[in-house]
Formats: structure tokens, C-alpha cells, sequence
């Protein structure tokens, strides 16, 4: 069962943060698309925990798919006085009236396969949403701020002469690895902030997230982390497709939701920043080699079955990058928790003690 106490948890330490001046969003209205995917449903919480402890008196707009996905993540209540589910398609027009100060724009295809085997909504999804709300923000004149979260996935093939790797850095995408949908999608979406902060002098920023997880992230999930964590909860070996020399770069959900706010309040328009826990970057041989050994002490061992094209699981091509987290620590944030901390907290948060 589900234990919300560790989110809770999380919520009040974010609640406290001492970077984050609260008080400069009140009575203020968001807009969070994807607003049930995980990042997405992390900063609506968030908001109305805030709201609540603070008397800020927010008001949340969800730009959702699927009501019954909100039913899911938030149960019947979302739909309130000061909270509203909106239903759409994000790949058409969106027409909201009514004031919106903040813009936190989250939406796409995150999971590998599908990248994969639908490739074309995986970057139409990206640049067509991206295109929507950004034409929609664009409308409203009172907007104090855009948000829109990439991916460290952008930077594809980097040198590794290069690391730590910044914002100026980019790296080579194949395009002819239908896996590079969702990396080129970023790019193209990122450019498209670039060009409406240019044209239209729009408050946007963005935020290339490093792989994020920790309470709130499903159990059911398949990404890599989530694998390793559910072997060290079952007792079984850890078998890797890859040869696990890329390298992996996290950082904890609760230090990302900080960032993002941070970003909000102290970011520079126009401009990029790296959310990543510098000190949580490893190979993933080295992550599985860790939960191995200190989340099931040993009981389970490491296996590799590599198939011949990884495109069999949608991983993206072997990339040895560290990203560098400067120009955010610059704002004033500092991430707080480990890599063995956020496995803790994500499996306390399915209901395991380990």
C-alpha cells in the first residue's frame, strides 16, 4: 500500500525551503500541463501544499488527457474551488480565459518503448504541444513566467572532454535511430522558447532535467531505476541489457521541484538550466553494482543479456556524460538527497521496508 507520509514528508521540507520565497506567489494562477505524469503531479501537489500552509491562495489549472488517469494519481477531489482538471488534447488549439500568471509546461512521451514504436507523436507531441502553449502564453499579458521541462537527453552524444557538460554543449543525435524522436523533439521544443522569447519577449525558461525519481514515481514504472529497485524489493538478480557504461545522472524528485521553483522565481529569461545532483552521477553498472550491495546486501547478483540492437527496449545509444548543475547552483538551489536515499524513499514509498 502506499505510503504518503514519505511525500508528505517531501512536501514539507520543500515547504520550508529557504531559497524559495513563497510569499511572491500569492494569489497567483498555474497552469500545469501534464499535470498527471510525475513531475507534473508533484508540482500540483506542491501548489496546493503550499497554498494550504502558506494562505497563498492559488489557484491550479491541470491540462490533463484522461480524467480517469486524474482519478488515479489525485482520486475524485481534484476537480474543485481552487482546483480545475482541463481536459484536452495538448496537440490542438488551447483556449483558456482567464488570468494565468505561471506556465509550468511538462507534457510529453516519456516511455522508451513507445518512443520507439510511435516516433512520430513522440516529437510532434513535444514541438505541436510546446507550439500550443507557448501561442497560448503569448496571449495572455499578465504572464509572469513559462516553464518548460527537456530533458538531458538533448544533448545526445557529447565528448567526453567536454564533461561536466553546460548548457552550451550539445552533443550528435542520429537521425536515423527513430529512439532520437524524443531527444530531437526537446530540441526542436526548446527552440521554440528560444524563438518566442526572442520574437514576442515571453518570460520563458527551461529546465533540462536529469533522470528524476523518488516518492511519486510508480511502481509499475519501467524505467532502468525502477528495475533495479523492484529486484532489490523481490530478491532477484539485476539483469542488464546494456553493458551499463553509460553514464547515469539523478537527481531526487522533491530537489527537482525545488529547482523548478527556483528557476521560476530566479531564472533568467531565455535561458537554460541543468537540474541534476552532481554527486548522484555514475555508471549504471556502478547504480546496479549499489542496490546490489547496499539496498539488498548482497542477496542478489548482477547479469548482463545484451541483445543485439538495444532498440529492442528503446534505451538511448551509450552516452558517457556528466552533466554539470553550475549555472542552476548559481540561483541559490543545492540538491540534498543521495542516490541510495532516493531508492529509500521511493521503495518506503510503495509500501516496502528495505
Amino acid at each position: 500500500m502506499i505510503d504518503y507520509s514519505i511525500l508528505e514528508d517531501d512536501l514539507e521540507g520543500i515547504l520550508h525551503c529557504e531559497y524559495i520565497h513563497w510569499e511572491g506567489y500569492r494569489n497567483c494562477t498555474f497552469l500545469v500541463t501534464g499535470a498527471t505524469g510525475l513531475i507534473g503531479s508533484l508540482v500540483v501537489r506542491t501548489l496546493k501544499y503550499i497554498s494550504e500552509h502558506k494562505g497563498l491562495d492559488l489557484w491550479i489549472l491541470m491540462l490533463i488527457r484522461s480524467r480517469e488517469k486524474a482519478d488515479q494519481v489525485f482520486g475524485r477531489d481534484y476537480d474543485s474551488e481552487k482546483k480545475m482538471a482541463v481536459v484536452t488534447d495538448i496537440r490542438e488549439q488551447i483556449d483558456i480565459y482567464g488570468s494565468i500568471d505561471y506556465i509550468i509546461h511538462t507534457a510529453c512521451i516519456t516511455e522508451s518503448a513507445l518512443m520507439v514504436r510511435q516516433p512520430i507523436a513522440t516529437f510532434l507531441t513535444s514541438v505541436e504541444g510546446t507550439k500550443n502553449i507557448l501561442e497560448l502564453a503569448v496571449k495572455h499579458a499578465e504572464l509572469k513566467g513559462v516553464l518548460y521541462l527537456s530533458s538531458m537527453e538533448v544533448y545526445g552524444i557529447t565528448n567526453q572532454e567536454d564533461n561536466p557538460v553546460s548548457e552550451d554543449k550539445l552533443g550528435y543525435l542520429d537521425l536515423t535511430n527513430v529512439r532520437s524522436s524524443y531527444q530531437e523533439g526537446k530540441r526542436a521544443a526548446e527552440f521554440l522558447c528560444t524563438s518566442y522569447y526572442a520574437e514576442y519577449d515571453l518570460p520563458v525558461m527551461t529546465a533540462r532535467l536529469a533522470q528524476t525519481f523518488g516518492p511519486g514515481f510508480p511502481e509499475t514504472g519501467n524505467k532502468v531505476f525502477a528495475q533495479f529497485a523492484r529486484s532489490a524489493i523481490e530478491n532477484k538478480d539485476i539483469i542488464l541489457h546494456t553493458s551499463g557504461l553509460s553514464m547515469g545522472n539523478y537527481c531526487y524528485t522533491a530537489d527537482v521541484i525545488k529547482a523548478l521553483f527556483c528557476i521560476l522565481e530566479k531564472g533568467k529569461a531565455g535561458q537554460v538550466y541543468n537540474v541534476v545532483n552532481e554527486q548522484n552521477t555514475m555508471p549504471i553498472r556502478d547504480m546496479a553494482e549499489l542496490v546490489a550491495t547496499k539496498l539488498a546486501d548482497g542477496r542478489i547478483n548482477i547479469i548482463y543479456d545484451i541483445p543485439e540492437s538495444p532498440l529492442v527496449y528503446g534505451y538511448a545509444p551509450e552516452a558517457r556524460m556528466r552533466l554539470s548543475g553550475r549555472k542552476l547552483r548559481s540561483l541559490g538551489w543545492y540538491p540534498e538527497i543521495a542516490l541510495v536515499d532516493m531508492y529509500k524513499r521511493m521503495i518506503r514509498f510503495w509500501g516496502y521496508k528495505i
